[in-house]
């Protein structure tokens, strides 16, 4: 639910009549989200302890009986119920009504949120003084402080990860008092839930996002850290710290850790405050500032008055407040201009425009609804006039539909020297269309034999453990250049090739002429979308400009997060595949330039390694492998000094720890059972890996 829930409601808020439900009277609806509601009450029962007006949150009707939807509620209740302190929204009570509809009673505020009140910032040029933003910061890290640290009934930590520190979970009554809130998507990182929660879509607002969230990874308290450090700097800036012209480029900035927006302002603060705010926006969340309580303090050399802060900024709220009215009149004003605008549209043109709806049982049916009654705009836009193309070697191809061609381009099957006939337009190079130019692979290499620039700088054989030593070789000299990987036609399977782009010893790009490989059918294949669904995707990708991931997000089929891990896992994927190819070769041609892709994976190669053995030693495989090996004795390799100090992660680390000395593999692994975070089979091929890279060795 993405509504402000527990701040002063805006003169567009619902009103009812009074609603008995509970202990409650349910005065005004608030805001309606996608699973709750939200209320503005009153105790039926003026003498409890409950103040007089309080916040109802309840589930909507048809989640009331949904044993997800309930689940989730009664975690919220739960964690959100834990935490108590003054920079906390205070929950009350969490119960059912008569009817058995869960609630929870939520502290009201008086007063505005974080987005409205940077909005009006943004809207009057009117910045927020440095010590106003430090002194909201600070109140935020004293409220993370609580949250972090907060424990079950019988004492034990919870480990609550907020997950959606964002400016509009932040609230400020009109006294400048600022409280945290919203513990919907709040998540428990105890050893039982850290694991299965790595994995799953987060619901949080992705400009908000730290590094190891927008990457699907494990994320602990240090991620609340990073999106606290992240409105910090807006407020600051007056504007977003991760900019971008789409979901993708901005989630991408996030895993860069962008920050030149900051840097543009550092001679204006204070000296060592710029500092402070990029500890807090380090990528690895191992250089951040260890808890919300050390952030806090490194800020308070920067502040002034405190009192005077919470003055300034009670004032500013206040102001706000008194503008909601103006504001909400512009709003509908606009809404009106746009609607008699959408008069003078013919219809079909207007259905072309409605947002899709993101239910999956209703995709197929708005998809279809919205583009096969409208036969203009199909023949004008999507029923496009089929390509042809001459290849170098004298071969002709087509007709292709333009879905076909960015297919072809993406595979190699057309490649730089072909010649094309785009939509009757004549043919010509197809290099010379620039929106072709981007599929098509660097100059550098060819398509049908994967010569390269010059002599390779080593070739092997593709086996599995050759495909593990050439990626140790390439992590150890931060290589950058291309690794190309060629197998020949086999009756079962055609010749396939790959091309394999490293940038300082890690993976850059991944090309292939697999259509397998492509991102539509990896997604069918991970069931993030239907067959139908990618077909329609197909269908109007001329209107993104052949980029199938814009396209399904533009479609409503997926959000820009699940694009965003999609291309990441399939290059994952795309290299595991070569530790399964039974035959094949590879050959790496150092200092070849990496192709400009939209999207660079910047994959490290350790977590490649590991996929690469899943692949071919999937499961508990490898315990029964090494079953003969169990007294066979592991220890460190101190024979060997590597180019380049490898940063290798948590679970190399955690499996270093258990071999730290020699020690017999039965032993290592009792260890590491005792610990209980790694399965037996990821250490045996953690070892299989830091055996290859000379860090451990059997004695």
């Amino acid at each position: 639910m993405r509504v402000p829930a527990y701040v002063r409601y805006s003169p567009c808020s619902v009103n009812v009549k009074p609603t008995k439900f509970g202990p409650f009277y349910l005065d005004t609806r608030l805001a309606v989200g996608g699973t709750a509601e939200v209320y503005l009450a009153r105790p039926i029962d003026a003498r409890s302890d409950l103040p007089p007006q309080l916040v109802v949150k309840r589930l909507l009707p048809h989640f009331a009986g949904d044993p997800e939807g309930r689940t989730m509620f009664e975690r919220e209740a739960r964690l959100h119920g834990a935490v108590v302190h003054p920079n906390v929204v205070q929950v009350f009570h969490a119960g059912e009504s008569d009817e058995g509809e869960p609630f929870l009673a939520i502290e009201f505020i008086d007063g505005v949120d974080g987005y409205r009140l940077i909005r009006h910032m943004r809207q009057t040029g009117v910045p927020l003084p440095l010590n106003v933003t430090l002194f909201i910061a600070r109140e935020v890290l004293k409220a993370l402080a609580c949250v972090h640290a907060a424990h079950d009934p019988l004492g034990s930590e919870l480990g609550i990860v907020h997950r959606d520190v964002t400016p509009s979970n932040v609230y400020i009554s009109t006294e400048g008092v600022v409280k945290l809130g919203d513990f919907g998507i709040a998540r428990s990182v105890t050893r039982v839930t850290v694991r299965s929660d790595a994995g799953q879509v987060l619901k949080g607002k992705f400009a908000y996002l730290a590094p190891e969230q927008v990457a699907g990874e494990d994320a602990d308290h240090r991620a609340d850290l990073f999106s606290l450090a992240t409105v910090l700097a807006e407020m600051i800036l007056g504007k977003p710290l991760f900019p971008g012209g789409g979901q993708l480029s901005v989630l991408l900035a996030i895993r860069d850790c962008r920050v030149d927006a900051l840097k543009e302002v550092e001679q204006s603060l204070p000296s060592g405050c710029f500092e402070v705010l990029k500890k807090g926006l380090a990528r690895d969340p191992n250089q951040r500032w260890a808890n919300a309580t050390e952030f806090a303090d490194a800020l308070l050399p920067f502040m002034g008055d405190e009192a005077t802060a919470q003055h300034e900024l009670a004032l500013r709220v206040r102001r706000v407040q008194s503008a909601s009215s103006s504001d909400t009149l512009a709003a509908v004003r606009q809404s009106v201009q746009a609607m008699r605008a959408a008069s003078s549209v013919p219809l079909a043109q207007q259905r072309s425009n409605l947002p899709m709806r993101l239910d999956r049982d209703k995709r197929k049916e708005r998809l279809y609804d919205e583009f096969e009654d409208d036969e203009d705009q199909k023949t004008g836009q999507y029923t496009l006039v089929p390509s042809f193309v001459e290849t170098a070697e004298g071969a002709k191809l087509g007709p292709l539909t333009f879905a076909e061609l960015m297919e072809s381009l993406a595979t190699g099957t057309v490649a730089r020297g072909d010649r094309i006939n785009y939509m009757g337009k004549g043919f010509v190079a197809v290099e010379s269309i620039p929106e072709f130019t981007r599929f098509l692979a660097p100059a550098t290499s060819t398509n049908n034999q994967l010569t390269g620039p010059g002599l390779p700088e080593f070739q092997a054989q593709i086996t599995p453990q050759n495909m593990l030593n050439v990626l140790v070789r390439l992590l150890e000299h931060r290589e950058t250049g291309v690794l190309f990987a060629e197998r020949e036609a086999a009756q079962t399977l055609k010749a396939a090739r790959k091309e394999l782009y490293f940038v300082n010893g890690r993976l850059h790009h991944v090309a292939s002429n697999s259509a397998n490989e492509l991102l539509g059918e990896y997604l069918v294949r991970r069931a993030k979308i239907a067959r139908e669904e990618l077909d329609m995707a197909l269908a109007v990708l001329p209107r993104y400009n052949g980029r199938i991931g814009d396209t399904l997000i533009g479609l409503g089929l997926v959000t820009a997060v699940d694009i965003f891990r999609a291309i990441r896992e399939q290059g994952r994927d795309r290299v595991a595949d070569l530790f399964a190819w039974n035959s094949g070769r590879v050959s790496f041609f150092r200092d070849s330039s990496a192709p400009q892709v939209d999207f660079p994976l910047d994959l490290d190669l350790p977590t490649l390694m590991l996929a690469g053995l899943e692949c071919v030693k999937p499961a508990e495989t490898p315990v029964e492998e090494y079953r003969a090996k169990l007294d066979n004795v592991i220890g460190p390799d101190k024979s060997h000094i590597p180019a380049h100090e490898i940063a290798w992660p948590p679970q190399f680390q955690k499996t270093l720890s258990f071999a730290k000395q020699p020690h017999a593999l039965r032993d290592v692994l009792k260890a590491s059972a005792r610990d209980g975070e790694l399965s037996a089979a990821e250490v045996l091929r953690c070892i299989e890996v830091l055996v290859a890279a000379h860090v451990l060795v059997w004695t």
